[in-house]
């Protein structure tokens, strides 16, 4: 069996360690975890310093940069998610795993703060997180046990569990009344029913005649274009990291099709969205 998806990540594990070396795949990450065992210190994030200790979890995309201040020894293991981990698919089933896990790393990345870390819900949650981290780190660095069946299987429920959080928090944010729609919208935005305004206004509790002003006043734009810019934003991010077509992606997103995209697409970058993963290669 081709082990692709070996390739196309990387897994790192530090033991009470009291310093971190700058990673050479931060230009070439796409997506990355880390899941901080134990230990105490400082991560600085985008230049934002948040204290952390045991049992964490912290999600980064390519532009994000973080370094340790550490002051207890730390053990550390980070998942990186290498720019082509979403391409070349070698099997159909492949894709349709993957694009699945593309779904739940969007509802993650999209629906949280990346300065804070994951809040798990219960020590059940970060009991089967700490085991998924082994299980993981186990099949990619052995090469006696290294199977690429367990290790997807691995990442799909350490995806889901992450995702299950992450959405866990959104639904009890006490953050604004417009920041909870945000994330509302943000966490359903692959289904068009869910995010109607009338839908929208019963789940707040607000007059389906007063949303659409409410949301207006707050964000300075409709919530039909809020949806559709956050949809071009998921567009763009398919285009860079994946070989999806127009066709597949305009599916999944609920444009009419392939061509409904495209033309969609200059109002956000200026070319349509064929051009742009054309200048992307």
């Amino acid at each position: 069996m081709p082990r692709t998806i070996f390739e196309n990540i990387v897994i790192q594990k530090f033991v009470e360690t009291t310093s971190i070396a700058f990673c050479q795949y931060t230009a070439i990450r796409f997506f990355e975890i880390l899941f901080i065992e134990k230990g105490s210190g400082k991560l600085n994030i985008n230049g934002h310093n948040i204290n952390y200790g045991d049992n964490q979890v912290f999600v980064f995309i390519p532009n994000d940069k973080y370094n340790f201040e550490i002051e207890a020894p730390t053990t550390v293991t980070a998942i990186k998610f290498l720019n082509n981990f979403f391409t070349k698919f070698t099997t159909d089933s492949d894709a349709l795993h993957q694009k699945d896990w593309f779904k739940k790393i969007e509802t993650i990345l999209y629906s949280t703060n990346r300065v804070n870390n994951i809040k798990l819900s219960s020590e059940r949650e970060r009991n089967s997180i700490s085991a998924l981290f082994t299980v993981l780190l186990n099949e990619f660095t052995n090469n006696e046990l290294k199977n690429e069946l367990i290790l997807k299987s691995t990442l799909q429920s350490l995806l889901h569990i992450i995702s299950r959080n992450v959405s866990h928090e959104v639904l009890k944010s006490e953050s604004s009344k417009v920041q909870q729609i945000i994330n509302y919208i943000h966490y359903n935005i692959h289904d068009a029913t869910l995010i109607s305004n009338q839908v929208i206004a019963s789940e707040f509790n607000i007059s389906k005649n007063y949303i659409g002003q409410f949301f207006k006043k707050q964000m300075g734009m409709s919530i039909k274009k809020y949806i559709l810019n956050h949809k071009l934003k998921l567009a763009e991010t398919r285009l860079k990291y994946t070989d999806y077509t127009l066709s597949e992606i305009a599916l999944e997103l609920g444009f009419t099709d392939s061509s409904h995209l495209d033309k969609t697409f200059i109002s956000y970058k200026g070319v349509t969205a064929s051009n742009y993963k054309l200048q992307l290669k």
